[in-house]
């Protein structure tokens, strides 16, 4: 079992809380700073189930609530508030745990959060994205492209082939020019939360075994 600890953030005048969950015989110095989605929090089951699957292989992760969450409000806040937040988040982390390797990233809003503080040079060594919500669903035209090509830092993405967040081609397209930054992982016949049709012979266990293996190999290439 992991062993959990808990940070107060604090976040201009507000506060919020983060979790670190050490993994068992941890000694690599890597953090994954995990934000949550727009409809999720820090506890949820998919924040939850990923995060486990990489204390699994050794990787200390972080989980917090972005301030809307932790005052118990349900609509995302704006992204100047979400990139506060996200960034106070990280400004503790490496005071207080001083990681040897930082990386951030998260599920859907909250990789896209965790993305445009990378673009905008917070200072980390990777990048993971965890259904990167490219587009509205139904609309693939309003595309969340813009910041991608600035990301200086090696990059690794999970989405699934029936994610209506993310068009496989358009994605496809969109980072094609990030060349060897940028590591695309599509997961067959996953939707948005890397869940998978009976159909296919696989289980959502089978989902976070490839997403971890994948996500831990990724994480050598960094130094680990």
């Amino acid at each position: 079992m992991a062993t959990t600890s808990t940070y107060q953030v604090t976040v201009g005048d507000e506060t919020t809380i983060i979790v670190r969950d050490q993994a068992v015989g941890s000694t690599t110095g890597v953090v994954f700073v995990c934000a949550h989605g727009a409809g999720g929090h820090r506890d949820d089951a998919s924040v939850g189930a990923v995060t486990a699957a990489l204390r699994d292989r050794g990787i200390d992760t972080v989980r917090f609530d972005f301030l809307y969450r932790a005052q118990g409000r349900r609509f995302p806040d704006p992204m100047p508030r979400l990139l506060a937040c996200h960034r106070a988040v990280l400004e503790r982390v490496r005071e207080t745990l001083a990681p040897r390797l930082l990386i951030i990233g998260g599920r859907s809003m909250g990789g896209r959060v965790a993305s445009m503080l990378a673009a905008d040079g917070e200072p980390c060594n990777g990048l993971l994205l965890l259904a990167y919500p490219l587009h509205p669903p139904g609309r693939p035209g309003q595309q969340r492209v813009d910041h991608l090509a600035r990301i200086p830092v090696p990059t690794i993405a999970f989405s699934g082939t029936r994610d209506p967040f993310c068009t496989p081609a358009l994605m496809t397209r969109a980072v094609a020019p990030l060349g060897a930054r940028w590591h695309m992982h599509w997961i067959e016949g996953a939707d948005h939360d890397f869940h998978v049709l009976k159909r296919s012979g696989r289980t959502n266990d089978d989902v976070l075994r490839e997403v971890g293996d994948a996500a831990a190999e990724w994480v050598q290439t960094l130094g680990a």
